[in-house]
């Protein structure tokens, strides 16, 4: 089973349907228990980095999250929740992250051409910098769908794919069992379902 952690933040029923699509067992779950429990943990969200940061801390699962990828499970964050993996943010200020990769999430409005629109709303094709096996049924220039104003920054070593917007960006990263996409799986097709699938995989032989 795969907990996807609901703390009040993310499309939770699109990205379960995504995985039912695929024949996975994830439950939308709060519940410390089953989460410890899972195979795998899935951390998704949308909105402001301050207020997920927030509200993952007042649910008591900030704790949870970062003992259970200490302790080797696979752990998949999404959009916002990849963001969180990151030690800080510069979203409106300074927060803290969960810190499990190195780097911080930063404006995109720093790097993009200013004519460019934000935020980075669309279908963008992947740049594959270095092997994993996220995506192993990733082909380079696949298309998947983005929807973001900042993109984490300074994690060089973490970075498994960019995508173009005026300037690289981040598209996903990795380090060890914790992964992260920028762009929405549950949102790209069939593309989105075979990085669902992989983590799957993922998931079941580190629970064996």
């Amino acid at each position: 089973m795969l907990a996807i952690i609901d703390y009040g933040v993310g499309n939770l029923f699109s990205l379960q349907s995504s995985f039912a699509a695929i024949g996975a067992d994830a439950a939308i779950t709060a519940d410390p228990a089953a989460i410890r429990r899972a195979d795998g943990v899935i951390l998704p969200g949308v909105g402001a980095f301050r207020d997920a940061a927030a509200k993952l801390r007042g649910s008591g699962l900030w704790n949870v999250v970062t003992a259970e990828a200490e302790a080797g499970k696979p752990l998949l964050g999404i959009c916002l929740g990849m963001q969180m993996l990151f030690g800080k943010s510069y979203e409106y200020g300074e927060h803290e992250g969960l810190g499990l990769i190195s780097g911080a999430v930063r404006p995109i409005a720093d790097v993009i051409p200013k004519t460019f629109k934000i935020p980075h709303i669309g279908w963008n094709a992947l740049h594959l910098t270095k092997p994993s096996p996220l995506f192993a049924n990733v082909k380079e220039g696949d298309y998947v769908y983005f929807v973001h104003s900042y993109y984490a920054a300074d994690c060089a070593d973490s970075v498994i794919a960019t995508a173009d917007y005026g300037a690289p960006l981040t598209a996903a990263v990795q380090r060890g069992n914790v992964m992260g996409c920028q762009f929405h799986p549950e949102k790209s097709g069939d593309v989105g379902l075979s990085i669902l699938r992989a983590f799957c995989s993922l998931a079941k032989g580190a629970a064996q």
